[in-house]
């Protein structure tokens, strides 16, 4: 995925990739600092819209040839595996999106995942950490390794949520998806994303 967004120029050459017991990749540095700069979070309305349209430029994009074409399936997997385990977490969203328990988070998987599409090019982790600004330019992306093609509203819940994560409001929700496109998001659709995350 970091040669694929490298090749449409949203990343840095990857100059080796070794695995081993452990796996490394080296690639040339991105420019610039990642959002969570200091100061990048004192402007957080200008930090807002900056990631919204990034993002809509990243959804706007074609996505043949994408290594991962299928996001989707391996998403709704996964979740379902952890949930065999046992994992759940309700505490990591804000609660009007979040799911009491996992038996309701659960069902809201089970009734409603088949609704998420494979047709959009994701980051997968569109976190503040994962976004390089070079004195507010956009450098590049970082950590792509949960990439491919998917459901945008993948990276429109993780959007919306680093920015209540780190700026400790979730005040910027509503302005970041009216700057990214309010015609683009279903409300629905981030709690069914929500559902799935909360299974890790």
């Amino acid at each position: 995925m970091a040669r694929y967004f490298y090749g449409k120029g949203l990343s840095a050459d990857v100059l080796a990739y070794i695995s081993d017991g452990c796996d490394w990749l080296l690639t040339r540095k991105v420019p610039g600092d990642d959002c969570g700069a200091g100061k990048y979070l004192r402007q957080p309305e200008r930090l807002c819209d900056t990631l919204a349209e990034r993002l809509a430029l990243l959804h706007g994009l074609d996505c043949s040839g994408c290594p991962v074409m299928d996001h989707t399936g391996p998403y709704l997997a996964k979740a379902a595996h952890n949930r065999l385990l046992g994992v759940f977490d309700k505490d990591l969203f804000p609660r009007d999106w979040g799911h009491a328990g996992a038996e309701g988070a659960w069902r809201v998987v089970a009734e409603r995942g088949r609704l998420l599409r494979t047709d959009t090019l994701l980051h997968g982790d569109y976190c503040l950490p994962n976004v390089i600004l070079d004195d507010w330019r956009f450098s590049g992306f970082v950590d792509l390794g949960c990439g491919g093609v998917g459901d945008r509203h993948v990276d429109v819940f993780w959007a919306v949520w680093t920015l209540f994560f780190n700026l400790k409001t979730d005040k910027y929700r509503e302005r970041f998806i009216d700057a990214y496109g309010r015609d683009k998001v279903d409300g629905g659709m981030l709690r069914v994303v929500a559902a799935v995350e909360m299974f890790g």
